[in-house]
């Protein structure tokens, strides 16, 4: 696929707004990839821009994982065992989603955008306890959340943050900044599978992905300055956020229904 250059700069328009969004609400910000790279950037093919938003997605992810992990916000332990089965499921997954007609996919892809604002709208105040950790107790619970994750992740695309961290939540009981540090070595397991996946089809535009990355950075030093500024605003800002997927999920099945009646 040959884009203009007018398209690889708004590549890195796009990568710079989901960088924002991650700086400014610390997830949900990497669903605004694939519409951004389908509708903005104008990549032709839903497929491609799934392909090359899941490199993006990663390494975003590959680069917030080094300093959670300096602060100490990550169980390893944890977060191997939930991405060694969901890599299996984002295989399985991403195989899946290569089959699926690409109109179909982003109409699907706009049904879980407005079931992820649903979650963000969700109050997250749970304290969670700082000592969990995975035993054999609770290893299926943690194993069936992380191939469930990989496949759904491998499947759009996605980084998957939103299922991820309430999965760790929800099969370990560690507190919600741990999980969010410890989703990130799952989300960037699961990106860099999906790519590869999709690559060895040759679904992924890498100077594309590029350039998106590189906005993504800048962004999202910008998103987390200005979540600073406004930290007394986040819940409105949160909402607002939410509001605005829904608005994109719902151009999203406006133009997929115009596809099906072509």
């Amino acid at each position: 696929m040959t884009l203009s250059l007018a398209q690889y700069l708004l590549g890195a328009l796009s990568g710079s707004l989901v960088g924002l969004s991650l700086g400014l609400f610390g997830g949900g910000g990497s669903i605004l990839a694939v519409p951004l790279m389908v509708y903005l950037v104008g990549v032709p093919s839903p497929h491609m821009a799934i392909g090359t938003s899941a490199f993006a997605v990663a390494a975003n992810a590959a680069g917030n994982l080094v300093t959670h992990a300096r602060l100490g916000n990550v169980k390893w332990r944890c977060a191997l065992m939930f991405s060694g089965t969901g890599i299996l499921g984002a295989v399985l997954g991403s195989t899946i989603g290569k089959a699926v007609d690409g109109q179909q996919l982003l109409f699907l892809f706009a049904i879980l955008m407005i079931g992820v604002a649903g979650l963000m709208f969700r109050d997250r105040s749970r304290v969670g306890d700082a000592s969990a950790q995975c035993t054999r107790t609770n290893a299926p619970k943690v194993i069936g959340f992380g191939g469930a994750t990989g496949m759904f992740s491998g499947f759009f695309g996605i980084g998957g943050g939103f299922l991820v961290v309430p999965g760790l939540v929800a099969s370990t009981g560690m507190p919600m900044l741990t999980a969010i540090g410890s989703s990130l070595v799952a989300i960037t397991a699961f990106g860099l599978t999906t790519a590869l996946n999709y690559a060895r089809s040759g679904l992924v535009d890498w100077p594309l992905a590029l350039v998106f990355v590189a906005g993504g950075l800048a962004g999202g030093v910008a998103g987390a300055f200005i979540a600073r500024w406004l930290s007394g605003r986040k819940s409105a800002l949160n909402v607002a956020f939410a509001g605005l997927i829904v608005v994109v999920a719902l151009y999203m099945l406006f133009r997929s229904g115009q596809a099906f009646l072509a």
